[in-house]
Order: structure tokens, then C-alpha cells, then sequence
């Protein structure tokens, strides 16, 4: 016998009609998720640069295979990874949108813009000197951009809304390691000028400086992201290692420089978020990034990979840009390196730096 014996057509419909308006209640009572932030705004080198490089007039580009072996759709982007870059990952979290997206590009839309975009440039650095050896956009010119860019949000929108966006966004700061492994260790003019200290010194000013014009422009919560473990990068070890073919262990030197900045930075970070709480407010955190690559690497059965000391492009020693290109050999599986190219991390290891990242974030953007 069927249940239409038992059931009439007025029930039915009385009882859909009390699982809509239950249904409704809930809704009412528990809205979708807002977005936490307006926008996600990224300043940096090829950690954040998710391809600036395409549209200005460098070597240092990954716009071509194997980057983007595993993005959607295959596609090299410009990321120097093989797939999505930690500020796309956090973006995603924060519910502003799936990746950020270079602000060079012409194609952007006005919503492109107002929730968020990257100025960061892979070579670039702190130190103005840096980003002139690969002709990448210098962070005060990343800077200007910015202006430019709410100038545009203003133009559309007016000066309220875009200070409202502004004022409400999550900023990224990534950069540092090429002032180091690019400029200082590998080129002697710093050197010839700079003892170590001293040269730590004027980084850190800049850095410090970079920041508070960020905060000046109307930057209200800023993630600083710190200096990996050096001494571990494929590239430094090829460069610096007494025997680079035999032994491919870190070289705690160079890695010893970055805890060392990685302290000094976050001194001056506490400073300045103390004289911020008693200005105009605002929140500025220190984001490990060396903890997490360092344990990775000491650890790497913990978390599944079977290679830490070679990336997985060519021999994985010197590849980086243009020596990582169609030609080159890749490993089958990149989920199994923890770099893709000599010097940057496979999106894997975004991922895991993003998870514990997350309690930082978190602090930063909250209400």
C-alpha cells in the first residue's frame, strides 16, 4: 500500500510548508558568514607576488611551465610556486576571494580592486638597492601604487567608502630574504660598506619605515612576515656549502642571521603596536615564517615529504626564473618537496605555513 493512502495532498503541503518556515527562522537567526575583512592587501617579494613581474621588464619572471603545473586549469600565473601562494590561502579563509590577484593587471574590475590585490614584486626587497639587480618594482614604488590604487576606489566610490575599505583591510608585508641572500652575501657592495650588524641595522629601518607609511596611508592591520631559515634554501646551500653534491645540510649560519633579524623585528614590531594603542589604533603582528619552513625541513617524515634539500625543478640546486622553464625536469609529485625551484616553497608548504598562521590573523582581524 502506498503512502499516499495515509497521507493527503493538504498534509504534504502543510508539512513542507512548516520545514520552509523553519528553514526561514534559521536563516534569519543564523545569517551566512560575512566576509572578516574588506579586502586583502599584499606588499612584498615571490613569496606574495602573484605576477607583477608579467607586466613590467625583468629576467625574474614565472609566467611559463612548470610554474602553475598544479594552479587551476595548469595555469602559470606569475606565482613562483606550483600552485597558490599563502596570501591567496589566506584570503580564502578571511572569505574575501579565491586568490589575489597582481594589481599590474589590466584586466581587473573595479571589485578586482576593492577587495583586494598584490603589489608585491619577486626580487624586490627593503633595501633599495635590491630590487634594482633583477629591474623589480622597489616597495616604495609598490607604495605608490597603493596610493594610486585608492585613488581609483575613490574615483568610484568616493573618499569615504575607500577609506571604510582601506581602513578595514588585510594587509600582508613579505619581504627581506633577498636583501640577504641576493644583495649582502651574494654581491660585495653592501658588504664593502656594511659590517653584518650594521647592515641588519639599515634593513630594519627600512623595513620600519615602509611600515609606518603603510599605516600613514591608512593601513589598520598588517601581518609582517619574517625571515625564513636561509641556511636551509637549496640555492644558499649550492652557493655556500663547502661540498654542495655531498653535503646538503642547512647551513645554520645564514639561518642564524634570520632569527637574529626575526628578534630585532619583532622588538620593533611590540614598539610600534604599543605607540599605535595609543594613537589612532590599529594592530600589527609578527608572522612566523621560520619556525614553520625550519620544522618542516628537521622534521619532514611528520608531515610526508621526502625531499627537503633540492626543489623539484631540474637538479633542484641553482633553478629559479628562467632556469626552471619548459625544458626542465620536474618530480612526479611536488606534494612530496618542500621547495619547488631552489628558493621558493612548493604550495604545499604555503598550506602548512598558512595553518599556522591562522591564530595571527585571526588576532589581528578581529573586531
Amino acid at each position: 500500500m502506498s503512502i499516499s493512502h495515509f497521507i493527503s495532498p493538504f498534509q504534504i503541503t502543510f508539512f513542507l510548508l512548516q520545514i520552509f518556515i523553519s528553514n526561514a527562522h534559521k536563516h534569519l537567526n543564523n545569517p551566512p558568514q560575512t566576509p572578516k575583512v574588506s579586502a586583502v592587501l599584499v606588499f612584498g617579494d615571490s613569496t606574495s607576488d602573484p605576477g607583477n613581474n608579467n607586466f613590467i621588464l625583468t629576467p625574474f619572471k614565472g609566467n611559463f611551465p612548470p610554474y602553475g603545473r598544479d594552479y587551476p586549469d595548469k595555469r602559470p600565473t606569475g606565482r613562483f610556486t606550483n600552485g597558490l601562494l599563502a596570501s591567496d590561502l589566506i584570503a580564502r579563509y578571511l572569505g574575501v576571494k579565491d586568490n589575489v590577484p597582481p594589481y599590474l593587471d589590466p584586466s581587473l574590475t573595479v571589485h578586482d580592486l576593492m577587495t583586494g590585490v598584490s603589489f608585491a614584486s619577486a626580487g624586490s626587497g627593503f633595501d633599495p638597492l635590491t630590487p634594482t639587480i633583477s629591474n623589480v618594482i622597489p616597495l616604495p614604488r609598490q607604495l605608490e601604487y597603493f596610493r594610486e590604487y585608492k585613488t581609483r576606489l575613490a574615483a568610484k566610490f568616493g573618499k569615504t567608502r575607500t577609506m571604510e575599505i582601506v581602513n578595514n583591510a588585510f594587509y600582508i608585508v613579505s619581504a627581506g630574504t633577498n636583501d640577504f641572500v641576493v644583495n649582502y652575501f651574494t654581491l660585495p657592495i653592501r658588504r664593502q660598506k656594511y659590517t653584518l650588524p650594521a647592515y641588519m641595522d639599515f634593513v630594519l629601518n627600512k623595513q620600519m619605515d615602509f611600515l609606518q607609511s603603510l599605516y600613514n596611508e591608512g593601513a589598520r592591520k598588517i601581518g609582517v612576515v619574517g625571515l625564513p631559515p636561509m641556511g636551509c634554501l637549496p640555492i644558499v646551500i649550492t652557493l655556500f656549502s663547502d661540498n654542495a653534491l655531498l653535503d646538503r645540510g642547512c647551513i645554520d649560519f645564514f639561518s642564524s642571521v634570520g632569527r637574529t633579524y626575526n628578534s630585532m623585528l619583532q622588538t620593533r614590531l611590540n614598539l610600534m603596536q604599543f605607540n599605535l594603542a595609543s594613537q589612532q589604533g590599529g594592530r600589527i603582528a609578527y608572522v612566523d615564517a621560520y619556525s614553520t619552513l625550519f620544522d618542516v625541513i628537521v622534521s619532514r617524515y611528520k608531515y610526508g615529504f621526502k625531499e627537503v634539500e633540492r626543489g623539484c625543478c631540474g637538479t633542484g640546486l641553482l633553478e629559479t626564473t628562467v632556469l626552471c622553464n619548459p625544458k626542465s625536469s620536474t618530480c612526479p609529485d611536488a606534494s612530496k618537496y618542500v621547495f619547488w625551484d631552489s628558493i621558493h616553497p612548493t604550495e604545499t608548504v604555503y598550506r602548512i605555513f598558512f595553518e599556522s598562521t591562522r591564530s595571527v590573523v585571526d588576532s589581528v582581524v578581529k573586531d
